[in-house]
């Protein structure tokens, strides 16, 4: 992530008895064909810069933001962080990241220190085929695009995937046949992690790329019924919602499970969840996001 060794120090100020630190931003890592910055580059380095203003020995456990303007992949952004609270168990941190001098994006998180508890409980992981068994997303993309049954409102956004170097691994699970592409449900299942080494020690890095890893492709889960019937005009995230339940790493194999229980008003919800390979749910995700859509245009037969 961008807000890593390359940028240890910040520069500290008080405001209205608020100790705020501000932290330059990384590199911008990818960025989409749309040519706004990445919301999950935004979220992962805005809690890189939160968690360098508490202390080693609390964890952050959720994070609230909101996209409130689009990121310029042009120029720099700066993290501004406000010690909101610092309490015995919990410490929370609020974070503005900015650009041209305006506010692009802001967000809560929240840290804890470990608490063990009897009280534990948690869903089941779904029975899918392990990652090793499945094709890689850039296979599975060439095979839809060798397919003659593929359909060519399909073919250009396929080719753009393809097009594009993202830092993550991806294998979906029980991916849909061509036939079946115009018939989805708003779920869908894929392995994730970075790529790269990331190690063992640093759990609070391995929470901030699975912020980067929680927005790709996870909006797009609430146009899968929609498929084929409308061409996408503007999809942005709204917000994003991440609550942080055991420790993980991002750079082994974890299974994302996503699906959107509404959509409507030109807006899409998503929720998702970040499992273990060894069935222990990890991160929970929420995301609401603006989606509009024309309709498919028929090429005239005259």
């Amino acid at each position: 992530m961008g807000l890593g060794a390359s940028h240890p120090s910040c520069t500290s100020f008080k405001e209205a008895d608020c100790l705020t630190h501000l932290f330059p931003g990384g590199r911008h890592y990818w960025v989409p064909s749309t040519q706004r910055l990445f919301g999950g580059q935004i979220v992962g380095q805005a809690l890189v810069a939160a968690a360098k203003s508490v202390s080693e020995d609390v964890h952050v456990h959720s994070l609230h933001c909101y996209f409130v303007r689009a990121g310029d992949p042009k120029v720099p952004v700066l993290y501004q962080v406000e010690r909101t609270r610092t309490g015995k168990s919990f410490s929370v941190r609020s974070v503005k990241a900015v650009q041209h001098g305006k506010p692009i994006f802001i967000c809560q998180a929240s840290f804890q220190e470990i608490q063990p508890s009897p009280v534990q409980h948690q869903f089941s992981m779904p029975t899918v085929p392990p990652p090793e068994e499945l094709p890689s997303y850039e296979t599975l993309i060439n095979q839809y695009l060798r397919d003659p049954n593929l359909h060519k409102k399909y073919q250009l956004g396929l080719n753009r995937i393809a097009a594009q170097e993202v830092p993550i691994d991806i294998k979906v699970v029980n991916p849909p046949t061509v036939n079946q592409l115009d018939h989805l449900e708003a779920k869908q299942m894929f392995w994730v992690r970075a790529r790269g080494y990331i190690g063992e020690g640093d759990m609070k890095m391995h929470c901030c790329v699975a912020a980067y890893i929680s927005d790709y492709a996870f909006l797009g889960t609430a146009l899968l019924p929609h498929h084929g019937q409308h061409r996408v005009h503007f999809m942005v995230s709204l917000d994003h919602t991440m609550w942080f339940h055991a420790p993980f790493r991002a750079d082994h194999w974890m299974l994302y499970e996503c699906e959107s229980p509404w959509a409507g008003g030109s807006r899409g919800l998503v929720h998702g969840r970040l499992w273990r390979q060894d069935g222990v749910l990890a991160v929970s995700c929420a995301q609401e996001g603006v989606i509009r859509v024309k309709p498919h245009v028929s090429a005239s037969k005259l």
